[in-house]
């Protein structure tokens, strides 16, 4: 029989604890934030998941979700609300509600908010290859760098990648970042 995980109440949110299943409400969890970059919820909680991550992510018009990269594993974008811009391979699209997009692995990409609101994204990626040292890599890429989504030099090094972002402190889910 597996266990049923633990959720701990901390000054920010609920984190899951230790293994098993549990059920947590976005509302409720932690959520990581950095100015700039959005905010990442934490539903996986401590440890992370060791198959498949899982995001939410909401982001205000111009917040990039990450720097362009690619990663080893596949990864899967669902847009639950709101706008966003996708660059992938170099092209810009445009994401609105309810736009999947599936990344095979090495696809370049990144999602930017955009519009008049926040938008919400479901993030779901593979972690069999996308963990240590040769999980993938930020990339140059022009279109990118007009939405501030670039790297200036090619690397691996999320440090180096996220140098000119404050450092992610966690927070309670803020109103207007999930739709009621």
């Amino acid at each position: 029989m597996v266990p049923e995980a633990r959720l701990e109440q901390t000054e920010h949110g609920l984190v899951p604890k230790g293994e098993g299943w549990f059920v947590i409400n976005a509302h409720e969890a932690t959520w990581w934030t950095s100015e700039g970059r959005g905010a990442y919820s934490d539903l996986e909680g401590e440890p992370e998941f060791g198959q498949v991550g899982v995001h939410l992510v909401a982001l205000d018009p111009g917040e990039v979700m990450a720097m362009y990269h690619w990663e080893e594993d596949q990864e899967n974008f669902m847009v639950l609300s709101g706008e966003a811009i996708l660059v992938i391979e170099g092209e810009e699209r445009p994401l609105r509600r309810w736009d999947f997009v599936h990344c095979p692995p090495k696809t370049k990409h990144v999602i930017v908010g955009a519009g008049d609101g926040p938008c919400l994204v479901l993030a779901v990626g593979a972690r069999d290859k996308s963990v240590g040292p040769n999980w993938g890599g930020y990339s140059v890429d022009e279109t990118a760098a007009r939405h501030n989504a670039s790297v200036d030099e090619e690397t691996s090094d999320p440090k180096q990648a996220y140098a000119r972002f404050p450092d992610r402190t966690p927070s309670p889910a803020r109103e207007g970042w999930l739709p009621s």
